[in-house]
């Protein structure tokens, strides 16, 4: 009999796998042991003169140097939070958040994603994605300068709009696409309203566009969600790259004064908030209603996805309902073209979901969820201007899986040699009652182990924290699709392993 575990359960679920990884970790153990609750504490902050010392570092040693240097000053007193805290800012500082959101960027928009993958992990194995992190903020760092060595600039002082019209002003300059003055603005902002209402400031524009395939929603997410880590005050550089980041729109004419293809559903979503009726959070769930929703992204354009959706809460459909068909609709593109397309697919969707969790505004709410399904099929269309999508469809797993016994071990073997026999595999585990929690923490494990790019971060950080956001009928299907793009035993493994334990046995 199948073991579906509750949310509370998921969540609660102890980290498994270590006996088959521990052998060759113990290296670790030579940093300070950072548990997930000292990881997270938010009473004591960061000690300010240490982040900017460790900024500097991380800015100016070599890429060679640097994870001697880093784990010198643990040894010496820095704590995980400022550690992490010089990480992202001296990514926001050296590293351009264009021509796109995307590419060299991901130094900063990862480092969410290895924060979320140290806090799942066990606790001697806490620093590795951060050690990963950093060294390939350095790797970013020198292409960067390769293509003329940008840098953030100070602070427009002289150009701030005051405190009681800085809201508006920011508003205005978004709307206009003005990037002087939204920069600005963002700095006002910033230094004078609470970080609550900046979020949701900058909520009503993270989504508002499809452009850098999802990126600038990721952006958002990634940067609320480490400076809650971090501390409000490292905000400014941060929520200034972001802003920055929120305005590119490539070579494209001014979006304020164009109706361009990527602007246009949220516009028209702005109309179909009306016909969401009151009591919309209270609706009922609704297997019928995702599977309708599955359809509509397989064959209807954006606009038309976001009014099936639209229509379903009308009738009063839960939007749990509509989230699932969101998660497993993304996750059915990929298992049709794995790829960078539809991987970005599964991370803006766990990205549009904390949004739409997190603001507080019932109207955005509704503009995002409606925004969700009108990106699924954004990512369908760019996905078959790449080449063909297979006709597997999510269903198809339950038949594949029939007469399977596999084991874990052998499951995660396959993910490196024959992804469509391991996402069977692991759903026949599932419904025979293999614990998800194994599996997960097993996959993470190998995160560690092989990561060898950003998106192995931000992808896999990304998609186990969403299983616990699906419903249970559907939970187990998704988390079998998200094999395609999981690391396996048989990857090879990462050199940054050997690197960090080098510079921890120092």
């Amino acid at each position: 009999m199948a073991r579906h575990s509750s949310r509370r359960e998921f969540l609660g679920a102890t980290t498994l796998g270590a006996a088959a990884f521990a052998g060759g970790w113990s290296w670790l153990g030579r940093l300070p042991r950072v548990s997930a609750a000292e990881a997270t504490l938010r009473g004591i902050p960061a000690s300010a003169d240490r982040v900017t010392s460790l900024v500097r570092l991380i800015e100016e040693t070599p890429r060679e140097q640097l994870l001697d240097e880093v784990a010198g000053r643990i040894r010496a007193g820095a704590s995980y939070r400022e550690v992490l805290a010089g990480l992202l800012l001296a990514g926001v500082r050296n590293v351009q958040p264009r021509p796109a959101v995307g590419f060299k960027f991901h130094a900063v928009l990862v480092v969410n994603s290895c924060h979320l993958a140290s806090l799942s992990g066990p606790d001697e194995d806490r620093w590795l994605p951060i050690f990963w992190a950093l060294d390939y903020f350095k790797s970013a760092q020198a292409d960067e300068q390769r293509r003329g060595g940008w840098q953030m600039p100070e602070p427009p002082e002289g150009r701030l709009p005051e405190a009681a019209a800085a809201r508006d002003a920011f508003t205005d300059a978004m709307n206009r696409w003005d990037v002087e003055a939204a920069d600005a603005a963002t700095v006002s902002l910033v230094r004078t309203a609470g970080a609550v209402d900046v979020f949701h400031q900058f909520a009503q524009f993270a989504a508002r566009d499809f452009r850098s395939i999802g990126h600038k929603a990721i952006f958002l997410a990634n940067a609320w969600r480490t400076l809650q880590v971090i501390g409000w005050e490292y905000a400014e550089p941060v929520l200034r790259s972001l802003t920055f980041a929120l305005l590119n729109h490539s070579d494209e004419p001014n979006p304020a004064e164009n109706d361009l293809p990527a602007d246009r559903a949220w516009r028209q979503n702005e109309a179909l908030v009306a016909r969401i009726p009151a009591g919309w959070l209270a609706g009922a769930a609704d297997s019928q209603a995702t599977r309708d929703l599955l359809d509509a992204y397989r064959n209807a354009p954006p606009q038309a996805a976001a009014e099936a959706a639209v229509e379903m809460l009308a009738r009063g459909v839960s939007p749990q309902s509509l989230w699932d068909g969101v998660f497993v609709g993304s996750g059915e593109l990929l298992m049709q073209q794995p790829g960078i397309v539809a991987l970005h697919g599964l991370t803006t969707a766990n990205a549009m979901h904390y949004l739409w969790a997190n603001v507080g505004d019932e109207t955005l709410r509704k503009r995002l969820l409606l925004q969700s399904s009108a990106f699924n099929s954004h990512f369908r269309e760019a996905a078959r201007g790449r080449g063909d999508l297979s006709p597997t469809r999510v269903d198809d797993l339950a038949s594949q899986a029939e007469g399977l016994t596999p084991s874990l071990e052998s499951i995660t073997a396959a993910i490196s040699s024959n992804r469509g026999q391991a996402a069977a595999e692991l759903q026949a585990w599932l419904t025979s009652g293999g614990d998800p929690a194994e599996f997960i923490a097993a996959s993470r494990r190998l995160i560690f182990l092989k990561g060898r790019d950003s998106h192995d971060y931000k992808f896999s950080s990304a998609v186990l924290e969403d299983y616990g956001h699906i419903s249970p009928e559907w939970r187990d299907r998704f988390l079998a699709m998200s094999v395609f793009n999981l690391k396996g035993t048989g990857d090879r493994d990462n050199d940054l392993v050997q690197r960090t334990r080098a510079a921890l046995h120092a």
